[in-house]
């Protein structure tokens, strides 16, 4: 009965306790201070995601420990599905994308396959369907569920990739102008990229910011850390693409 009344009270407990986001995990380093944001934009979006409890394992899709946890910091509340899919572009993509669908921004929803094809949501939610030859076809009634939205991201993680979003990414020509929403990314097989989540500066403008990724097999987004999470582009990163922390792979959407 004791075991049955302490599982109890946890589960009273953990029903009243408040989430903890990107942004209230995360305190501010001395000497620093958080980037505003704007309301409803991308960036704070990102520092508004929910995490998962602190001590959390970052897994794969098969349920195991993943090969990154020993860098993980923080793990984001967000599904990483059954299939080994939602890899490291995978990772930006669904951020971005879950933002789009969260404003119910149908439209802009879209993302280009490695083979050039322009994978946009609203077909897939008209009810169209890709083929392999390159076209869409009408072959199921419209959706615009969530469930819908799902399925359309496991298509754009088939067939795209860092190669494909590298290219649909702006270069951000002054690394001063760093960003949250901004991406560390090199295209290859494999590629990798990071996503930048929060941003501080100092009195010198000088910034830091966290980052989040996904790994090869498919794994939870995890926010990295090298001893500290908060990473700056004038110290090297100890993990593994950290040459990729780098203003010479800065992007943006």
């Amino acid at each position: 009965m004791r075991s049955v009344s302490l599982v109890i009270l946890f589960f009273v407990i953990t029903a009243f306790i408040k989430p903890q986001t990107v942004k209230t995990r995360f305190k501010v380093t001395t000497g620093y201070s958080r980037i505003a944001t704007t309301t409803g934009s991308f960036a704070a979006w990102l520092q508004s995601r929910k995490l998962k409890p602190a001590g959390t394992h970052t897994l794969t899709y098969r349920g195991n420990i993943a090969r990154t946890n020993p860098y993980t910091a923080a793990v984001i509340d967000i599904s990483v599905g059954e299939q080994n899919l939602q890899q490291c572009a995978d990772a930006v993509m669904r951020l971005k994308a879950e933002y789009q669908y969260s404003k119910k921004d149908y439209k802009a929803i879209t993302f280009n396959f490695t083979s050039g094809f322009k994978c946009d949501f609203v077909h897939f939610a008209e009810g169209y369907r890709y083929e392999q030859s390159g076209v869409w076809k009408k072959l199921t009634k419209k959706d615009y569920s969530y469930r819908s939205f799902i399925n359309y991201m496991n298509l754009v993680f088939s067939y795209a990739g860092t190669l494909s979003l590298e290219k649909e990414l702006k270069p951000v020509t002054n690394s001063n102008d760093l960003q949250t929403g901004d991406v560390f990314i090199r295209g290859g097989s494999p590629g990798h990229c990071f996503m930048v989540m929060d941003v501080v500066v100092n009195k010198a403008r000088q910034k830091k910011f966290l980052l989040a990724q996904s790994f090869m097999p498919a794994q939870n987004i995890q926010i990295v850390q090298n001893g500290s999470p908060w990473f700056s582009l004038n110290a090297p990163a100890n993990i593994p693409y950290g040459e990729l922390i780098n203003a010479a792979y800065l992007k943006r959407f």
